[in-house]
């Protein structure tokens, strides 16, 4: 064992209620850095997921058609000139295979899916519902939104004149698997024929499947279709108005979104835009984590320091000796440098069980009715090894001051002094 190492766990031996405090205090400290870290992060996790788990991370979509100038027909006449906004109505992405096909070149974009999102009537009987019909492709959309994993009854059928609906709306009309209902299309909804008015469409649709989305006005607006069938129900034929992109990394979407907008020259609006508040909400919980960690590791730095400090004097003598007898400054820097880094790392395995049971205890004590957690806890490797590197660090920097004082121990004058 070196010379060192064998002196610092001496001393630490000599001085156990101190060094029982200290470890203690690191433990706590460690613990609740672990503790607060993996609730707010598994409550990150759990957000984001019910937010992505239902849409895209990017949306591509054409250009708003700019409102027109209407001149007075003549031009000596004092009028007010008129500014006209067009109608709004669902257009197609212009070739818009060639788009999807640039998009997915892109690095860091995993999946891309064509898709058609407009407005509609869902009608059954006397009771009608304003809804939006979401036409998809199944097998491309699946790489976007997993709909078999919020399917509550049926199957994840589209082929024909099936439709896939939310659970509300399936209530509020009174439907279920096999009912039949309308999907009417108004004329401003549906695109421009090319006579220069639009086409509303209308057609029987066969409940094939019910959905809980795990949010009620979703579960009530949302109908999914097959795509051909949104085509011809919006008089988009073999066109789409939607691109949908999934990407690797969830925050580069805002990045990967001005990369499409600036290859393709299409709109692109990524989660991290349309989810404002929600992204705020998750750097606001960063930063509390980072400001508790912060302070938590001050305390921590404060109680090592004021330990090694005391033992700096109550072993003033024994450093003398050992200087005295040919041991280097730099030996005795190292002896408390190493009973920083010793404290720090005992500490740390105190702080990561204590830390870990508090999370596991937790997330089994609060409960939701169907038994999933209402906290998750995000435990794991990284985030211990994390916490035992920062405890140890602490714990090095904080014996640095203590450590300077020992190795600057005058030997004659402490022996001298008794």
């Amino acid at each position: 064992m070196p010379f060192e190492l064998l002196v610092a766990l001496r001393y630490l031996r000599e001085g156990r209620t101190q060094t029982t405090l200290i470890l203690t205090g690191i433990g706590v400290g460690v613990g609740v850095i672990i503790f607060l870290s993996a609730l707010i992060t598994g409550l990150q996790r759990s957000l984001v997921a019910r937010t992505l788990g239902t849409q895209a991370h990017v949306v591509v979509r054409p250009r708003e058609e700019m409102p027109r100038v209407l001149a007075p027909p003549d031009p000596g006449a004092a009028r007010v000139t008129q500014v006209e906004r067009p109608a709004q109505r669902i257009r197609s992405i212009v070739q818009w295979q060639r788009a999807q096909a640039e998009i997915a070149r892109l690095p860091g974009v995993v999946a891309t899916a064509p898709t058609i999102a407009g407005p509609a009537i869902a009608v059954r009987g006397d009771g009608a519902s304003a809804v939006t019909v979401r036409g998809i492709d199944p097998a491309s959309y699946g790489r976007i939104v997993d709909l078999g994993a919020f399917l509550r009854a049926g199957r994840l059928e589209l082929d024909g004149f099936h439709a896939v609906i939310g659970a509300e709306l399936a209530r509020y009309l009174g439907l279920s698997v096999g009912d039949r209902f309308r999907l009417r299309v108004s004329g401003s909804a549906a695109a421009d024929t090319g006579t220069g008015e639009p086409a509303g469409g209308d057609g029987v649709y066969t409940v094939s499947g019910i959905l809980d989305l795990g949010n009620r006005d979703l579960n009530q607006r949302w109908v999914f279709v097959a795509l051909r069938a949104s085509q011809s129900l919006f008089g988009l034929e073999g066109g789409v108005s939607t691109i949908e992109v999934t990407v690797a990394g969830i925050y580069d979407a805002e990045r990967l979104a001005g990369a499409i907008t600036r290859r393709t020259g299409l709109v692109a609006d990524s989660w991290m835009r349309t989810n404002e508040q929600l992204l705020t909400a998750l750097r606001s919980q960063s930063a509390s984590s980072r400001t508790i960690q912060t302070f938590v590791g001050l305390a921590v730095a404060l109680g090592i320091a004021s330990v090694l400090a005391v033992s700096v004097v109550q072993k003033a003598r024994e450093i003398g000796i050992l200087r005295a007898t040919g041991t280097s400054r730099r030996q005795v820097l190292r002896i408390f440098l190493l009973q920083g880094a010793i404290l720090g790392l005992l500490g740390s395995a105190v702080g990561i069980a204590l830390g870990a049971a508090l999370g596991l205890l937790f997330a089994r004590l609060a409960r939701n009715p169907d038994g999933s957690a209402t906290f998750p806890v995000a435990l794991g490797a990284v985030l211990y090894l994390r916490s035992a590197a920062l405890a140890v660090g602490v714990g090095v920097a904080a014996a640095l001051l203590p450590a300077r004082r020992a190795a600057g121990v005058e030997p004659a004058r402490i022996i001298r002094a008794g």
